[in-house]
């Protein structure tokens, strides 16, 4: 069974950081595309990042270039979005997906997780 947990969201003030985690299991993680989402109140979700199987190859949409960074752990089954320099407008809940080949399915999805940016 395909699991995707997300963790590490959370209330933070503008400028702040935070890293969120997403535990992937039920599937050979190391050959699976990840990637984070967003969406915010009232707005569709988004693609934010994403990487490739072997951790190196990344891509981001251009607002979060500099700010945001993807990482993936294939030990530990792990994908990562370490966000710094919080603003407002990333207020959102995150999803982590993979895309899993050899599988009659291949789109999975999380349950998100909260990023609230406030003072």
């Amino acid at each position: 069974q395909v699991q995707l947990v997300e963790s590490g969201g959370g209330l933070v003030q503008p400028g702040g950081s935070l890293r969120l985690s997403c535990v992937a299991s039920g599937f050979t993680f190391s050959t699976s595309y990840m990637r984070w989402y967003r969406q915010a109140p009232g707005k569709e979700r988004g693609l934010v990042a994403g990487i490739a199987t072997d951790g190196i190859r990344t891509d981001y949409v251009d607002f979060v270039k500099g700010r945001f960074t993807i990482s993936r752990d294939n030990v530990k089954n792990t994908v990562y979005l370490q966000i710094n320099s919080l603003k407002p407008e990333d207020t959102a809940v995150y999803y982590c997906h993979a895309w899993i080949p050899g599988l009659p399915r291949n789109d999975y999805w999380g349950q998100g997780t909260q990023v609230t940016v406030s003072s």
